[in-house]
């Protein structure tokens, strides 16, 4: 169990550094091939893009992407508030087969009628 833990977590880090390199090639070669040429601007180096990038998600992006909307915690809430108790049966159950225990016990949230069942490490 512990070792298929570590090889997610070895295999997220390497998408994430291989996202991570994508991108910043894909600004650097998008603004190399357009900016130049439209804009008259200088050609950039690949940390260059990185920072462009960083900066795009400080002034676009920031904390308030992750939350905009409610985020899937209130649609899951809303959800979970217009099922039927045999419904949120049958969805801890489903949950339960799917993940094998690692979203909570189904008896830990048999008495809260108005809470969806979340992971410890989300709350």
């Amino acid at each position: 169990m512990r070792h298929r833990m570590g090889v997610k977590l070895f295999a997220i880090g390497v998408l994430v550094f291989v996202l991570f390199f994508v991108f910043g090639f894909g600004v650097m070669s998008l603004w190399n091939w357009l900016m130049p040429v439209i804009f008259k601007l200088p050609l950039i180096t690949y940390w260059q893009a990185i920072g462009l990038l960083a900066l795009s998600w400080v002034f676009f992006g920031s904390w308030r992407g992750f939350h905009r909307g409610g985020g899937w915690r209130h649609r899951m809430h809303s959800r979970w508030q217009h099922m039927t108790p045999e419904q949120r049966d049958e969805f801890r159950k489903a949950m339960q087969e799917k993940w094998g225990g690692r979203c909570g016990s189904a008896s830990r949230h048999s008495g809260s009628a108005d809470a969806p069942p979340t992971s410890a490490g989300n709350e």
